[in-house]
């Protein structure tokens, strides 16, 4: 008779997914969801960015909010199909091997490695200058701040290199404040521009349906103008399916997660950008003084003292949430990269006791460290310059992906309306998308009076020629371990396995004859 019985749909690889030795099923759906919102600082990103929104298009921010969100949708289900064929925490490194090549794919994880480093500096700084607001200290020492935002590093390297149950218990913690604060500004604000409250704010302005209508935006360059803050401000959710080989149903939950977390962010964004123009208008949104935290610069007017310190914990929650939530795909993005040799095997190993990546882990805190620290030393401006490189790393890392998922499911895009669809048009678009936003970012960095210092650096601006040095690095680390160790250099192209674009990345059942 014939039995059926489970073997592999595709050849096992060292240091493949589940092999790398993290701690599996320890992570359910719900804390992938928090890792995915949290990673984005989404208290942090309206207070920076809502107003250079409002600078570019007035009152249709809402409407830029949805626009920005949909290559984020796109580059989600991409995410969502690859990692049902390969749950590995390399993610973007691992799929564009695959599916491009291990060249290619070896940039796309050093891509992500440079995002999130360069971010850290950012984030430390915040953090530091919101915890000492939180304590009335609006004016401090830069050193002070310096000191308080590495102390934040420390703090949050500890917490992932100690086990991920605990970074996640850390990040609902978190998230969970910062939700509170930014739902209690959005209802009070609305409230009262509705007179809900005692008599309609000077300036508030009714909602309106306009508002998401994005062909009323003035003008093109307005609309790229937009577009270009609000796509960055979305980065992060895909840290949810960095953790794949620690959740419970790895092919299918960190994908799903990713995809909820990015409409949680939407909601969020929306319901928060209308409150803020709403109550203040565009005109106090975007004066020169409140750009840099328009959320601060709301706080008393819209909850009073001492509710105002509500906003102050948003933003400082937000931006010490992603700080570790940063720190753990840089980690697992170089564990893989080292499990499958395209770095050296000291970047593998996995702290026994914890089942984290313990070198990599503790490495990417010392250099966020040293990166901050040497930044700020030398100056703010360079601080800034670096951050505005940012952009440049997550259009390049998402577009791959978006590209890497219509080529690795080539052979099935035409076997069915939804998979041409969901795993070939949508993935594709995303990834133009964001090959225009790269492009455009590239062509605005160029010019140096688009930089913080305003500094020519070799006729260019500074933020792109940091993000050239620091990718030509990586250039040359790549071809170094080519030299040392071959044999990742040599994978050959790969197309998914038919079963397992059907059925995730399980063992596929084998017809044997018993008799």
């Amino acid at each position: 008779m014939a039995v059926a019985v489970g073997s592999p749909a595709a050849p096992a690889e060292a240091g493949g997914a589940g092999e790398k030795g993290l701690k599996g099923e320890a992570l359910g759906f719900v804390s992938g969801v928090v890792i995915g919102v949290a990673s984005t600082a989404p208290g942090y990103s309206l207070a920076s960015s809502l107003a250079l929104v409002a600078v570019a298009v007035g009152l249709q921010s809402p409407a830029i909010m949805l626009m920005a969100f949909v290559p984020m949708l796109f580059i989600a289900a991409a995410y969502y199909y690859l990692n049902r064929a390969d749950p590995d925490c390399g993610t973007t490194f691992s799929w564009v091997t695959r599916a491009m090549g291990p060249w290619v794919g070896w940039m796309g994880g050093w891509g992500i490695i440079l995002a999130d480093i360069i971010v850290m500096a950012n984030l430390s700084q915040i953090a530091g200058l919101y915890t000492l607001q939180l304590f009335g200290i609006m004016n401090p020492d830069p050193l002070v701040v310096l000191a308080i935002g590495v102390a934040w590093i420390v703090i949050m390297t500890l917490i992932t290199w100690i086990g991920i149950e605990l970074s996640a218990r850390t990040q609902v913690a978190l998230l969970g404040m910062e939700l509170i604060a930014l739902v209690i500004f959005s209802v009070v604000a609305l409230l009262r521009v509705y007179g809900f409250l005692g008599p309609v704010p000077v300036g508030a302005v009714q909602p309106s349906i306009d508002w998401f209508n994005p062909f009323l935006i003035p003008s093109g360059s307005a609309l790229a103008a937009g577009m270009l803050v609000a796509i960055f401000i979305y980065w992060g959710w895909d840290s949810t399916v960095t953790v794949n080989e620690e959740s419970r149903d790895a092919t299918e939950g960190p994908g799903k997660a990713a995809l909820v977390a990015t409409l949680i962010l939407v909601a969020i964004y929306l319901v928060v950008s209308v409150a803020a123009q709403a109550f203040a208008g565009t005109a106090f949104l975007t004066a020169p003084e409140n750009q840099g935290d328009v959320l601060g610069a709301l706080a008393t007017a819209v909850l009073g003292t001492p509710l105002d310190k509500l906003l102050i914990i948003a933003v400082l929650t937000s931006a010490a949430a992603s700080t570790q939530t940063t720190i753990l795909p840089t980690a697992r993005t170089v564990l893989s990269m080292s499990a499958k040799k395209a770095l050296p095997a000291y970047w593998a190993r996995i702290n026994p006791r914890f089942l984290t990546p313990g070198p990599a882990t503790i490495w990417m805190g010392v250099l966020s460290i040293v990166w901050y620290v040497g930044l700020t030393m030398v100056s703010q401006n360079i601080l800034y310059d670096a951050i505005a490189a940012l952009g440049l790393m997550i259009a390049f890392y998402y577009g791959l992906t978006g590209y890497a998922c219509v080529v690795y499911y080539r052979r099935e895009l035409f076997k069915g309306a939804k998979n041409l669809f969901f795993i070939g048009v949508c993935p594709l678009i995303g990834a133009l998308i964001l090959t225009w936003a790269l492009v455009q970012s590239i062509i605005n960095l160029a010019d140096p009076a688009n930089s913080a210092s305003g500094d020519s650096w070799f006729g260019f601006g500074p933020p792109l020629v940091i993000a050239g040095v620091m990718m030509a690095i990586g250039v040359v680390l790549m071809f170094a371990q080519r030299i040392r160790e071959p044999e990742f250099f040599r994978r050959k192209l790969e197309v998914v396995d038919p079963h397992v674009a059907i059925h995730g990345a399980i063992p596929a059942p084998v017809v044997v004859e018993v008799d």
